[in-house]
């Protein structure tokens, strides 16, 4: 072992070992950090109380009513005093005819519209990204954005309208080819086109700002450098733009696969009728009708967490492939 003779016999790596402890000693710890940082910033901490009291009381407390669907609950024993039933409800939804067709309906109507809506942001994005008159630019944003802030019920009221036997719009125009009447909200088939198309028609304008903010933050330089390599305007949105907002096509792609499940409620119940129930009847429509009108809050609160936990595993599952195969997920 080396000695230093200025050290009175004290070794060199003992030396080295005390220094390290003087060193962490010195050194705050982290809740010493996490203190002072609280003290310089404890404003924003205030302000984020508001939030915070809001998910405690709103979001997580509920959560403590999920116990209802392992219950045989009753409004006059409470939540606490009924009792336990395991997975009883749970195995009444699956033995349920209605409920495996709201089931069924709901992935299919998701499906289309994943398939259809999903893309419609993107393309309407691009091609506002692509014209050069802002007036004109500034002028079709507000048309398209429009139907988003308008209420469910009066978009509802247009759709009725547009597709009524007598007045509408629709049958109309078809009259004109010498085609009769169709009763197109009473039919079983109709159902999910109108519905789905309604939902782009509402919402795509809207949800293309997410997509226009991505393009914006592009760098022109790729553009200059295509245009000096001779790039078509069609190139170098295949090429350039494209692939500059593909992570938050995969975010948002990700993130409506987790929303599967969740079929605009509102808009149902605003065009659905018995005579659509085939095709039109989802979860969310059933949990109305066994929960609110039928009284059954432990079979809906069954059919609830169903979803939720559906909901859970079709995020993870598409962050895992998402993070897996292209390095982009949401965490």
């Amino acid at each position: 072992m080396s000695m230093d003779p200025n050290t009175s016999g004290i070794s060199t790596e003992e030396l080295v070992v005390e220094a390290r402890e003087a060193q962490r000693d010195l050194k705050p710890s982290k809740l010493q950090n996490l203190g002072d940082h609280f003290k310089r910033e404890w404003q924003l901490y205030v302000m984020l109380v508001p939030t915070i009291v809001w998910l405690l009381v709103f979001l997580y407390k509920p959560m403590y009513g999920l116990q209802i669907a392992f219950k045989d609950y009753s409004i006059f024993r409470g939540v606490a005093a009924s009792p336990w039933v395991g997975l009883e409800h749970f195995q009444t939804l699956f033995g349920n005819d209605q409920f495996l067709r709201a089931l069924k309906n709901t992935i299919i109507i998701s499906f289309y519209g994943l398939i259809f809506g999903f893309p419609m942001p993107i393309i309407i994005a691009l091609m506002f990204n692509e014209i050069l008159k802002q007036w004109f630019k500034k002028s079709a944003q507000t048309i398209v954005y429009l139907p988003h802030f308008v209420s469910s019920v009066i978009i509802a009221g247009i759709v009725i309208t547009a597709f009524s036997p007598s007045a509408g719009i629709v049958n109309t125009f078809l009259g004109w080819f010498g085609i009769d009447p169709i009763y197109f909200l009473t039919k079983p088939e109709w159902f999910r086109p109108i519905f789905v198309g309604t939902g782009i028609w509402q919402e795509a304008g809207f949800q293309s700002i997410v997509y226009l903010a991505a393009i914006a933050g592009v760098s022109p330089t790729l553009y200059e450098s295509a245009v000096v390599d001779g790039a078509s305007r069609w190139q170098m949105m295949w090429k350039i733009t494209i692939p500059s907002i593909l992570p938050t096509i995969i975010i948002m792609l990700i993130i409506r696969i987790g929303n599967m499940l969740e079929v605009s409620f509102e808009m149902i119940i605003l065009l659905y009728q018995p005579a659509t129930y085939s095709t039109a009847d989802v979860v969310n429509t059933f949990i109305y009708r066994q929960g609110i009108q039928g009284g059954q809050y432990d079979l809906a609160a069954a059919a609830g967490l169903f979803n939720a936990v559906v909901a859970f595993v079709l995020v993870m599952t598409a962050n895992t492939i998402s993070k897996r195969y292209s390095r982009t997920s949401l965490w």
